[in-house]
């Protein structure tokens, strides 16, 4: 099965993850993923009747603790504040990430 993938292609979609291939690795990948698709459309020839799907590669089960919000005491809070470089009024304070400027800059 020869894959209909091009070096065309692969460039545009190197260009925009801006990356750049010298012409022996737009050739060496062009194969490598023409590889890769022709692995996948043997795929869909593959009888899957009666299998049941998988959801998880592993057969374990989550074993994290439950996701609860719980009111922490003064003492606690106190001891995150106090471990914070900057803080107001109760609240730890950080550096603005959102440039709201009318300029764009």
């Amino acid at each position: 099965m020869a894959s209909k993938i091009t070096e065309q292609q692969v460039e545009h979609v190197a260009e925009l993850a801006k990356l750049e291939f010298k012409d022996e690795e737009l050739t060496k990948f062009t194969t490598q993923l023409g590889s890769i698709i022709d692995m996948f459309e043997d795929l869909t020839n593959v009888d899957t009747e009666g299998v049941e799907p998988m959801t998880s590669a592993s057969d374990r089960e989550n074993v994290m603790r439950e996701d609860k919000a719980v009111k922490s005491s003064k003492e606690e809070t106190d001891a995150l504040l106090n471990n914070a470089p900057d803080t107001d009024d109760g609240y730890i304070k950080v550096p603005a990430i959102i440039d709201e400027s009318e300029d764009g800059e």
